[in-house]
């Protein structure tokens, strides 16, 4: 039972939902009839007062076709309406082909441009023109881009001009507040007779011709206006009474005798001649030339910067572009002096290969025109695929244009990156060092240091990512010196290195006992180089090497003394062999059979090649202990070579060779011991007389070099026997014999040589030595 009710209740509930729906729904569909009632007697209302408008609209679309109210056909003469626009000229009836010419003309430019546009036609056989004013409809009326004609009778208008003319013809004739207003202008104005004569003119026009008031103006007819190219004042205004429109030129006239430029305007007033006013412009065309003059001055600046700077106006098209733009996008001339647009620069830029790899170029484009609507300068990089990086910087103008500044940034970038491997590689390069290095700024602060620099001095690598000053680096060395005072010696040399500008160095001592030796050193940025060397292990070498040296040169010293001492013991009992010997010779001791005589004989020789080593020997151990005595003389030079060659014809004549002695009394003369010399430069042709085999020629060459003081003499002793190698000359050098097939006599070294050196060095001079196989041997003596 209670089931049942509760069913009844929901239907009833049900039913009740229903007819309030029902009711809702009847309430919303007469709202809306009423709706469209009110708004089809509004649309008869509007298309009523459409038809009863002066004004009739023409509606042109896209494709040609038009639409308009019948009453457009009886204003024209057409029996109908017709579909198309070309179709409002009939032949007989509608428009005259030229007036409908102009109509589609303006038409399509409106339907493009949106331009808005005003003109006058008159209908085939009508006595009335029509006045049509045009512009793009609005998208609700037609979408699609049509044009909205209204047509509009000018019977009313030209009543109106005609009144307005009457009018104008009595003010002309009649003084009024407009002719005073005239005469109180500054711009010279005056009224013309249809024949050309002045009628009138203003005291400002009096003024500028120099007459006294404008009656004489008028009456002597004194023109303001100069002939131009012999067309005169009254020549422009017939031709704009006969043009029916205002005449503007801009010419030159003398104004209070100074010649300024003006902007005369001449009026045709119809039967009553022509009006016309003269503007002083020449403030403004010298406004206009300086403007000129600045402008291209600025363009010349423009086009000596390294950046590229193109000048786009309000209409997005190319008023400048400077040659770096140019050469940057690879541009034409040609193109450039066409004025292209933004979209054209872009789209030669990337037929150049100028712009970045890009997926959709068409969107990206629209995206750069939006440039000339932001509110802030724009700022991009353009990576190029041929490796160039540009920067472009755009800047919108105020008056809707753009200035577009492109900045070649490759050989930047690339420096950029050559210096940041620089850097890296003087990081690895101070690593890889023995030294300890750090580079200090010019304000003292530590830059740049290797890890050598940290372990020396035993400094913390925390510490020195702070990068202190030199004041508390030294703080922190001080505490590790042997003597703490001398770390403001490490100090000193990185101020020398970076304020003064000099080298300095030093050496301190560790507590630890090792040595550091360090020097600061200026480089040309203006930082110091401190540089320190552990030099512990070096200085104890170095201890080594002086004490074995001062032990080396105790010894030899020990040994001249030796030799030199040797050679006075062995002189006495040679002196004595030699004496006995030459006693038995003479035949003191008793006759001699030949072998006795062929032992002396052997005896004395001996003797004396014994006696030439003995005296080689101590020459050289005086030598080399420093005591060789150089008695001075003055000395002719080409007689002491003369002589020395007579002393030894005998041994060439012997050899068979050849002397060649060449010089003169103009090889001067030279200061020093003749003994000595004779016995060095003698060993010199000795040693050329043994190693020159038989046929062998001999060059004696004595001279003088030029140079201050007279320059230093010459002696060259050459042959042209076997030559030998640089092993053989040094053998040789260090007292080897040389014989005559070129190679070295054996046995022990002689002196010969050595000796020659060490006199002629004795005197000041030098000894050189030149020898190659085949081509003979050379001694180059120089003397002072």
């Amino acid at each position: 039972m209670l089931l049942n009710q509760a069913a009844l209740v929901l239907i009833g509930l049900l039913l009740a939902a229903w007819t309030l729906a029902a009711g809702v729904a009847i309430l919303a569909a007469r709202a809306r009839v009423q709706r469209a009632e009110s708004s089809r007697r509004n649309a008869q209302r509007l298309a009523r007062m459409i038809e009863e408008s002066p004004a009739i609209p023409l509606l042109v679309r896209s494709d040609g076709r038009i639409e308009a109210p019948e009453r457009l056909a009886d204003w024209l003469g057409l029996e109908r309406v017709p579909q198309y626009l070309s179709e409002l000229d009939t032949g007989s009836q509608g428009f005259g082909a030229a007036d409908l010419a102009e109509l589609t003309e303006a038409v399509r430019r409106t339907q493009k441009t949106a331009a808005p546009f005003r003109m006058v036609a008159t209908p085939r056989g009508a006595h009335h023109a029509l006045a049509l004013r045009g512009h793009l409809a609005d998208p609700q009326v037609s979408p699609g881009g049509s044009a909205l004609v209204w047509v509009f009778e000018t019977s009313d208008s030209d009543s109106l001009a005609a009144a307005m003319r009457r009018q104008a013809e009595r003010e002309a004739s009649e003084p009024s507040a407009l002719m005073l207003l005239i005469e109180a202008s500054p711009a010279p104005m005056w009224i013309r007779a249809a024949s050309g004569e002045l009628r009138f003119v203003n005291s400002a026009f009096a003024l500028a011709v120099g007459a006294a008031n404008a009656d004489e103006v008028v009456e002597r007819q004194m023109e303001l206006v100069e002939p131009v190219d012999g067309v005169t004042a009254q020549d422009v205004c017939a031709r704009a009474a006969v043009q029916g429109q205002p005449v503007e030129r801009h010419i030159s006239a003398t104004v209070r005798g100074q010649r300024r430029a003006l902007r005369v305007t001449d009026v045709p007033l119809g039967d009553l001649g022509t009006a016309g006013f003269a503007v002083d412009i020449e403030e403004a065309e010298e406004l206009a030339r300086t403007f000129r003059a600045s402008r291209e001055a600025q363009r010349a600046i423009l086009d000596d910067l390294s950046a590229g700077i193109a000048q786009f106006d309000a209409r997005r098209q190319l008023t400048f572009a400077n040659k770096p733009f140019q050469r940057i996008f690879a541009l034409d001339a040609a193109l450039i002096e066409s004025a292209p647009g933004f979209e054209r620069i872009l789209e030669a830029a990337r037929v150049s290969g100028r712009l970045p790899e890009l997926r959709d170029f068409p969107d990206w484009r629209r995206e750069k025109v939006g440039w000339f609507a932001a509110q802030e300068p724009q700022e991009e990089a353009w990576p190029l695929s041929s490796g160039l990086h540009l920067r472009v910087v755009a800047q919108p103008q105020p008056d809707g244009g753009l200035v577009l500044i492109v900045e070649d940034r490759t050989e930047q970038l690339r420096l950029s990156a050559v210096r940041d491997t620089m850097l890296r590689t003087r990081t690895a390069t101070l690593d890889s060092l023995f030294e300890s290095v750090a580079l200090f700024a010019s304000d003292g602060r530590l830059d740049q240091w290797n890890r050598r620099f940290a372990s020396d001095w035993g400094l913390e690598s925390d510490y020195l990512d702070t990068h202190p000053h030199i004041q508390a680096l030294i703080r922190k060395i001080a505490a590790r010196l042997k003597r703490p005072a001398e770390a403001d010696l490490v100090g000193e040399a990185v101020r020398s290195a970076t304020l003064d500008r000099r080298e300095t160095g030093g050496r301190v001592q560790l507590a630890d006992g090792r040595t550091l030796a360090y020097a600061g050193v200026p480089l040309p940025d203006g930082s110091g180089l401190l540089i320190v060397l552990d030099m512990t292990d070096a200085q104890k070498a170095e201890e080594a090497l002086r004490q074995r040296n001062e032990a080396l040169q105790e010894a030899d010293a020990v040994k001249a003394r030796f030799l030199a001492e040797l050679g006075h013991e062995f002189q006495h009992p040679l002196s004595v062999i030699g004496g006995f010997a030459e006693r038995m010779r003479d035949g003191l001791g008793g006759d001699l059979n030949e072998v006795g005589k062929d032992y002396v004989a052997a005896i004395l020789k001996s003797a004396d090649r014994i006696g030439v080593h003995i005296d080689q020997l101590l020459a050289l151990s005086r030598s080399e202990a420093g005591v060789v005595p150089v008695t001075r003389e003055d000395i002719d030079l080409f007689a002491f070579a003369k002589q020395l060659a007579n002393e030894r014809k005998a041994a060439i004549r012997k050899a068979g060779l050849t002397l060649d002695l060449r010089g003169s009394g103009a090889s001067g003369r030279v200061s020093g011991d003749r003994e000595r010399l004779a016995r060095a430069i003698g060993t010199l042709l000795d040693t050329a007389i043994a190693a020159t085999p038989s046929g062998g020629r001999i060059l004696f060459d004595v001279s003088r070099q030029k140079g201050p003081g007279g320059g230093r003499a010459r002696i060259v002793v050459s042959d042209n026997g076997p030559g030998m190698d640089e092993t053989t000359l040094g053998q040789a050098i260090s007292g080897k014999r040389i014989l005559s097939d070129g190679t070295l006599a054996g046995g022990g070294p002689e002196q010969g040589l050595p000796l020659a050196q060490v006199l002629i060095e004795a005197h000041g001079g030098s000894l050189e030595l030149l020898s190659e196989p085949g081509h003979g041997t050379a001694a180059i003596v120089e003397l002072p």
